[in-house]
């Protein structure tokens, strides 16, 4: 079973093919055009660079943020427009989940951190288990001293990974000597990783409905602020 995954949560766009015994290719840009003028070429580029024609496609896996409100719009919407057109199944899959994925061989604990604009971040803590991570925490939106103070109370040595743990570096360093950052490569969730955690799902026909898959929001975006300050 081929898996188109897509990711648009952090200024990276990425998408990427693959099985379950392989990551068949893929393509991240990160520029400074909106996601709405990189993903469709991407996907183009893909299939002109893998061979892999949109209708052998078996599912969609899209990552439903938390992260930039027009990219995740972006993102989602696409996911669903191919499934629906493609007649195939959709899976939506949270891309702090993907972040932490990529390290999950990882032995401490991990931090998973998007920057969330506004001196804000995205974040949620992962602890590495066979095979992948399991979540030990909600999704949450706070300042970097905030999440500098939650994983100071958890007194374990711990991973940080994603964009905003690189932004507030200095801020998270502060935490001493148990404290490390992956590699700025690591920075935003890659389609590659919702591949490898959705192909088990698509295989069990554990998939969702395409209008159960909505972007993560967990505050409002700058346009309903501006709008209740004037109001």
């Amino acid at each position: 079973m081929i898996v188109l995954g897509i990711e648009t949560a952090t200024p990276q766009t990425s998408v990427a093919f693959g099985t379950e015994t392989e990551i068949l290719g893929a393509v991240s840009v990160s520029a400074d055009r909106g996601h709405q003028e990189v993903l469709a070429p991407a996907i183009e580029r893909l299939v002109e660079w893998t061979g892999v024609e949109l209708s052998t496609i078996g599912g969609v896996a899209v990552g439903t943020g938390p992260g930039l409100f027009t990219g995740l719009r972006v993102g989602v919407e696409t996911a669903k427009t191919l499934s629906q057109v493609l007649t195939v199944p959709i899976l939506g899959l949270s891309s702090l989940d993907a972040l932490a994925f990529g390290v999950r061989h990882a032995r401490r604990l991990i931090a998973a951190v998007i920057d969330g604009r506004r001196k804000e971040v995205f974040y949620a803590i992962y602890r590495p288990v066979p095979g992948g991570v399991t979540r030990e925490s909600d999704y949450q939106v706070a300042s970097p001293e905030h999440l500098a103070a939650e994983l100071q109370a958890r007194g374990e040595e711990v991973l940080l990974v994603g964009n905003g743990a690189i932004l507030y570096r200095k801020h998270l360093e502060e935490l001493g000597k148990g404290v490390d950052f992956a590699s700025p490569a690591l920075g935003s969730p890659h389609a590659s990783a919702l591949v490898e955690l959705s192909v088990p799902r698509f295989l069990r026909e554990d998939f969702e409905r395409p209008y159960d898959v909505v972007p993560l929001y967990l505050r409002k975006s700058d346009a309903e602020i501006a709008w209740d300050q004037r109001a």
